[in-house]
C-alpha cells in the first residue's frame, strides 16, 4: 500500500490493512455526512468505494460539505468525490452512480457485492429500502439519523434503532422498521433537540423531503467521521472473526 497508510498500519497492523484494501463499501449520499464518511474510508485504505448521489454541488453546500468548493460548484457530487478519493489514494477503485437511491431505483444495486453499506441519504423511504436490501443480502449497514438543525456534535451516539430517543427521524424509523420486520439497524443519532431555523432558506429540497434544514460546518462532519470510524472498526473485526 506504500507509505500513505503507514501511520494507520501502526494502529491496526498489516493484516487489518490488507483486509481494508480488499473491502468494498457503498456510501449512499455524498453530502454533509456522506462526504466525510468517504473521506475517512479513503484515508483509511478501503480498497473500493461506491458513491451514490445525483446532486450537483451548489454554493449553499460550501458551509459544510468537504467536496464543496467554489471550484466544484456545478459538478456532480460523485464526480468531485471520486476525484478527491483518487487524489488521496490513486489505487482505490471508485464506482460512481449518478442516481438518487429510492425504492424505485433499488434494483440497480447488488448489495451482496458490498462488505458494508452506509446510509447518508435524507428520505425515509430510501433509508427503509436500504435497510431492507442490506438485511436481505446479509450486508452490514449503518444509517445516519437527523444531523440537520443540530449544533452540538458531542451528543451523537451509536445505537440500535430500537434504543434511540428524542430524534424525530429516528422515531419515524423505529416505527417503520417494526412494521417491516427490520429487527436490527445500527444508527448514528443525536439526543439533541433540533433547533428551529431562524429564517426560511432558499435552497430547494431533495425529492421526498418537505423542507430544507439548517446546518453548520461542525455537526455533519463529526457525524460522518464517527460513521467512517465505525465502518473501519466493524470491517476489521468482522473479517478477523471470519478468519478465526
Amino acid at each position: 500500500m506504500g507509505d500513505i497508510f503507514a501511520r494507520t498500519e501502526l494502529i491496526f497492523g498489516r493484516s487489518a490493512m490488507e483486509m481494508l484494501g480488499n473491502s468494498r463499501v457503498a456510501v449512499f449520499g455524498v453530502g454533509g455526512v456522506g462526504g466525510y464518511v468517504v473521506e475517512a474510508l479513503a484515508r483509511s485504505g478501503v480498497g473500493a468505494i461506491d458513491i451514490i448521489d445525483n446532486d450537483k454541488v451548489c454554493e449553499s453546500n460550501i458551509n459544510r460539505q468537504i467536496i464543496a468548493l467554489h471550484s466544484t460548484v456545478g459538478r456532480y457530487k460523485t464526480e468531485a468525490a471520486a476525484e478527491r478519493i483518487h487524489d488521496i489514494n490513486p489505487d482505490c477503485r471508485v464506482t460512481a452512480h449518478n442516481t438518487f437511491f429510492l425504492p424505485e431505483t433499488k434494483d440497480k444495486f447488488d448489495f451482496s457485492e458490498y462488505d458494508y453499506v452506509v446510509d447518508a441519504i435524507d428520505t425515509v423511504s430510501g433509508k427503509l429500502a436500504l435497510a431492507e436490501c442490506a438485511q436481505a443480502a446479509g450486508t452490514p449497514i449503518i444509517s445516519c439519523m437527523g444531523a440537520g438543525n443540530k449544533t452540538d456534535p458531542t451528543q451523537f451516539e451509536i445505537a440500535d434503532i430500537s434504543a434511540t430517543s428524542v430524534c424525530p427521524l429516528a422515531r419515524v424509523m423505529r416505527y417503520e422498521c417494526r412494521k417491516r420486520g427490520i429487527k436490527k439497524l445500527k444508527v448514528l443519532y443525536s439526543k439533541e433537540k433540533p433547533v428551529r431555523p431562524v429564517t426560511a432558506g432558499t435552497e430547494t429540497a431533495s425529492p421526498g423531503r418537505r423542507d430544507v434544514p439548517g446546518s453548520v460546518a461542525f455537526v455533519p462532519s463529526v457525524a460522518g467521521l464517527i460513521i467512517g470510524g465505525e465502518v473501519i472498526k466493524d470491517l476489521i473485526n468482522r473479517k478477523e472473526h471470519r478468519n478465526e
